[in-house]
């Protein structure tokens, strides 16, 4: 079957079901747990947004020309406390609007222990599978994707705003309780986003008291004991059985494939 990869496409279910999307095909993956699958990358990359062939992606697929155009792969896209829509110079202000000017959560998950982070409002719970949250809990919801980056850098400074990749491979997360560290780090930031409040308005933050905490679970049958990270830049066919899927990532015998890093990369895929 082959097609151009782009990421998992999750379903919050339990577990969560996983499609391998290849050009216009999906492949439900789960049912091909605990079997062989196989890989083969031709060599060909396109770019996610002007579908023009190239040898080397950037930020997750693009040419490099798109890389320096776009609005999505600006810098502050990666630390939404950059964002600066509002001071006029976003590179699409139109899709700044669309994509930043609009209500985010911020929220904390449970993937490698306990970490701060940010989504929008359509993202809930994609946002969490993604990252491998075994738990998740929003906390707050605003008016901004610049305030909720304000906010998430408050809080950091108490919790991670990473996720160990390779920690959240080789186990599930033991459960913690979100609600109590959330009151917790509420009262140790709360100088800190009270001044942000009042600078930014009090309908513009809304602290989110009553949501119950999310709990996922992932479609794994074994959790690799050494990480081993598999590169179509360096091996053009990976195969092995398919052992587990988290996050973006399928748990192969042989290694942990990141199915998102390789978006645009021309594949065979064989089960």
């Amino acid at each position: 079957m082959l097609g151009t990869l782009s990421k998992l496409k999750s379903t919050w279910d339990q577990p969560v079901r996983y499609q391998l999307p290849l050009s216009d095909q999906l492949v439900n993956l789960n049912p091909l747990i605990g079997q062989s699958i196989k890989f083969v990358y031709d060599g060909v990359i396109n770019c996610t947004h002007c579908h023009k062939k190239i040898k080397k992606s950037f930020s997750q697929g693009h040419c490099y020309r798109c890389f320096q155009l776009l609005a999505a792969c600006d810098l502050c896209i990666m630390k939404p406390e950059m964002c600066h829509h509002a001071q006029g110079t976003c590179r699409e202000p139109d899709w700044g609007y669309d994509f930043c000017m609009q209500p985010h959560f911020v929220y904390l998950a449970n993937s490698s222990g306990v970490k701060v982070g940010i989504t929008r409002h359509t993202q809930i719970p994609t946002r969490w599978i993604d990252q491998g949250a075994v738990q998740a809990l929003p906390i707050f919801s605003v008016s901004t994707r610049l305030l909720s980056g304000l906010v998430e850098v408050i809080i950091a400074q108490h919790v991670s705003d990473k996720t160990s990749w390779q920690k959240m491979l080789k186990s599930k997360a033991e459960a913690v309780n979100l609600i109590a560290i959330r009151d917790q780090l509420l009262d140790q930031c709360a100088v800190e986003l009270n001044q942000l409040e009042q600078k930014f308005g009090k309908s513009s933050m809304n602290l989110l008291t009553d949501e119950v905490m999310v709990e996922i679970d992932f479609p794994v049958e074994s959790y690799p004991t050494k990480v081993k990270s598999l590169n179509f830049d360096k091996q053009a066919e990976i195969s092995g059985v398919l052992e587990g899927i988290k996050g973006q990532y399928l748990l192969l015998d042989t290694g942990v494939l990141n199915i998102r890093k390789f978006t645009g990369y021309e594949v065979n895929f064989i089960c």
